[in-house]
């Protein structure tokens, strides 16, 4: 194990208050170390580090100006939190840090007071923080009391449409209230769009150098008594501010470019607004991700797994299988191949969605729209409207920032955008946030959608051929995180029946009905009842929407006991599946149905399998399903 940074003031700091006696020297020093702090601990537990060093000088002097929790700190998307836990009394808690029953990769209302706003999803930092604002103005109950509301928001965030409505409604209200910009021109992926280029322009040239030694300067206009020196610093800030006009038009004072990882900068700047602000300003910081250590690397330290610092080398298990979205951008790069009105779009996951290999290959056909998946869904509605075939490939969980586009922009119109649906199910470390447990329901109950879910990599493959070929109509295709399971990858996907599934073993008196990924656990399960005696019949639904009526009701008809298994919540594939048994009277006969969910709970972060057991759905969970319900005791030997 890497030896810890030896951390003599940080040692000092349990909560943010003990900053307070610390001088500005000694803050730059805790800086330092809080940075060294920062890699050390995700060295031995893996996660995102990148954009928490951008941001630890930004830390420090938040809460060393603050009164955090009775001021409200807002981290937006919360990658960026890592050092403000350590500072908020959680640091030796960060080696359990996305493990299970450990803390969370985010901020987490549940699991600190320092933590005002649980955020895990991008752009709603200024919207919380707005509410904070009036909540403080007009009296509301808090336990911690109201204080300033500081949201820090970077410049990918700033690209999502809600910021700008939260933007266009604080500079209405007037509130007192506090945004901070970190702009470290790197998201998850580089940023675009014209927000991007604006931000560029007003940190080009030698304006912004300026700034930095005005800014430094204002240290000196910070005497005692302070309202004075506060005073003159605020009128310095003013002039010295450069561009911004987009922020004013909005009815926020603009402050900057200032730099991020100038503490005396920082404190300046800082103190002048608490002391000061009478409205709404924004505070515009360039940072830069990965400071200090991964900001050579592609990602800046996005992500990673558990690593070795002195080389970088990250401690990831191999793998004998590719992974699903591997598969699926070499699959939708093959018949783009073939097919020059093939085009995909990505909401500023082009790594996440292997779009970026797909780009590479058709750098015209490929769109990062940014952080907007609603404006990702019904540009894809454009273009299927105007004769080209987009494939959106959109993370489960962010589909649903999208979904009134979905129905309105896609379904209604009938337009066939073809959704890929990646991370579907529970994706482990980040936990309920990034979870894919919804997109089963919320698609299979609007007409005319095809909604299918890939239980094999091979399988995968046939689906983005399937859907390149639905023309009449939106479709989508969902497949998990990680690797795939290791059957043999055919070269070229070929064109499902649409709405018909596939049997996969024989048997008698129950049948499983598996949907989407659970498949091999569905196998596993069933070689285990046939050491019970019980030998059950196996099938693979394929599709949600349309379902295969003739398959499930032979099923239905010709086995005592029906069992469906699907990797989402309750009104997915088995609703769909009741519904069909229901008004076809196969209930009447006596059958048993059963049907495998997701738990009506959000599961935290641990490993997969860990979350899985939680939810009841591996191997031995659909081994006691199938006992129980066939009436044969259960003798439980879970540990």
């Amino acid at each position: 194990m890497t030896e810890r940074p030896n951390t003599p003031l940080l040692d000092k700091v349990h909560r943010p208050a003990d900053l307070k006696s610390l001088s500005d020297y000694d803050l730059r020093k805790l800086a330092d170390e809080l940075r060294a702090e920062t890699i050390w601990s995700v060295s031995q537990t893996g996660g995102h580090f990148g954009a928490g060093l951008g941001v630890v000088e930004m830390t420090v002097a938040i809460h060393a100006v603050f009164d955090t929790p009775r001021d409200k700190l807002i981290w937006d998307v919360s990658h960026q939190s890592y050092p403000h836990k350590i500072l908020t009394g959680r640091r030796e808690q960060m080696l359990t840090i996305r493990q299970k029953d450990g803390l969370s990769g985010f901020t987490k209302r549940s699991e600190s007071p320092y933590d005002p706003f649980g955020a895990a999803h991008s752009s709603t930092s200024i919207s919380a923080a707005l509410g904070f604002a009036v909540a403080r103005d007009l009296g509301g109950d808090c336990d911690t009391g109201h204080g300033d509301a500081i949201a820090v928001i970077g410049d990918g965030a700033m690209s999502g449409g809600m910021a700008f409505e939260a933007m266009n409604n604080a500079g209405h209200l007037g509130k007192r209230l506090i945004v901070i910009l970190n702009d470290n021109e790197m998201s998850i992926a580089p940023p675009t769009g014209a927000m991007s280029s604006y931000l560029s322009r007003l940190y080009a040239g030698a304006a912004f150098q300026e700034f930095k030694a005005a800014a430094k300067g204002a240290v000196s206009l910070l005497p005692l008594p302070f309202q004075e020196g506060a005073r003159r610093a605020k009128e310095l800030l003013k002039s010295a501010t450069v561009g911004g006009t987009l922020f004013e038009e909005l009815g926020f004072s603009y402050v900057g470019p200032i730099d991020g990882h100038d503490m005396e900068s920082l404190l300046a700047v800082l103190r002048t607004v608490k002391a000061r602000a009478d409205g709404p300003i924004l505070i515009h910081a360039i940072t830069k991700k990965g400071k200090g250590y991964a900001e050579h690397r592609a990602d800046r330290g996005h992500a990673t797994a558990k690593f070795d610092i002195a080389t970088g080398e990250q401690k990831k298990a191999p793998s004998n299988a590719p992974s699903y979205t591997k598969v699926f951008a070499e699959s939708l790069i093959a018949e783009a191949t073939d097919d020059p009105r093939v085009v995909a779009v990505t909401a500023a996951m082009p790594d996440g969605t292997g779009l970026d290999l797909f780009a590479e290959r058709f750098p015209s056909r490929c769109f990062d729209v940014g952080i907007a998946e609603q404006h990702a869904v019904t540009f894809s509605a454009g273009m299927a409207a105007g004769g080209l075939k987009p494939f959106a490939a959109i993370y489960s969980t962010f589909l649903q920032r999208g979904y009134d586009q979905v129905v309105h922009d896609v379904a209604i119109q009938r337009l066939p955008v073809r959704f890929a649906i990646d991370r579907a199910g529970l994706v482990g470390a980040d936990g309920c946030t990034h979870a894919g447990s919804y997109d089963i329901g919320f698609l299979a109950n609007l007409p005319g959608f095809v909604v299918m879910a890939a239980s094999d990599e091979a399988e995968l493959r046939h689906m983005v051929r399937t859907a390149l070929e639905i023309d009449d109509r939106p479709s989508a295709f969902r497949f998990p995180r990680g690797e795939g399971v290791g059957v043999e990858l055919p070269e070229r996907g070929t064109a499902l029946e649409i709405g018909k599934g596939r049997m996969i073993s024989e048997g008698s008196r129950v049948a499983i009905l598996n949907f989407g990924a659970r498949l091999k656990e569905v196998q596993e399960a069933s070689e285990r009842l046939v050491q019970r005696g019980i030998t059950p019949t196996v099938a693979d639904a394929r599709f949600a929407k349309p379902l295969d009526e003739d398959m499930i009701l032979q099923l239905a008809r010709h086995h005592e006991a029906l069992i469906t298994v699907e990797e989402g919540a309750v009104g997915g594939f088995g609703s769909h599946v009741a519904q069909l048994l229901a008004e076809r009277g196969v209930f009447d006969t006596g059958l048993k149905y059963r049907s495998m969910v997701l738990p009506d709970i959000f599961i935290d972060q641990a490993s997969p399998r860990d979350m899985y057991t939680v939810a009841g759905m591996n191997a031995e969970d659909i081994e006691a399903k199938v006992l129980r319900t066939l009436g044969v005791e259960v003798i439980e030997k879970r540990a």
